[in-house]
């Protein structure tokens, strides 16, 4: 499935990015991170409501948020790229970029390891969760970036 926005309407395709992408943490981010728990392959809780620093937001709204963001950012490189498969390109984008940015900017930042200290089994876990999440803001852009059409003309 191929779509992108005419220039036209990139500004409403950016607020579908958006929200595709905070629905997407929610729904399959979270649910991947679940099965994953589930299967004694991460350790962390998925829908955590664990605050964060430093304003103490649950974990999950942050992860939330940030999803949004990177649902922006996802619908913008979309907007550029013509021959690409909407809901595949959108499984590699979220397995590949926001995964890179965790493990080399986010993980230093916090004091953690980069690359989940380059533990395989680790490693795995952020292109799952992340492409689990990019497939689900590539459903949503595909469902409800489109302009509707009337049926009266």
């Amino acid at each position: 499935m191929r779509h992108y926005p005419a220039t036209t309407q990139l500004p409403r395709w950016l607020v579908v990015g958006f929200i595709s992408g905070f629905l997407a943490v929610i729904v399959f981010h979270q649910s991947a991170a679940a099965l994953l728990h589930a299967m004694d392959l991460a350790k962390f809780s998925p829908y955590s409501m664990q605050p964060t620093a430093p304003w103490g937001v649950p974990q999950l709204w942050s992860l939330a948020f940030w999803g949004g963001v990177w649902g922006v950012i996802l619908a913008a490189a979309l907007a550029r790229l013509d021959d690409a498969p909407l809901i595949i390109a959108s499984a590699v984008f979220g397995a590949v970029l926001p995964t890179l940015v965790a493990w080399f900017v986010v993980a230093p930042l916090k004091g953690q390891p980069m690359a989940a200290g380059f533990a395989p089994l680790s490693m795995a876990i952020g292109p799952i969760v992340n492409g689990a999440w990019g497939l689900g803001t590539g459903i949503g852009l595909a469902l409800f970036g489109r302009p509707r059409h009337s049926l009266n003309g």
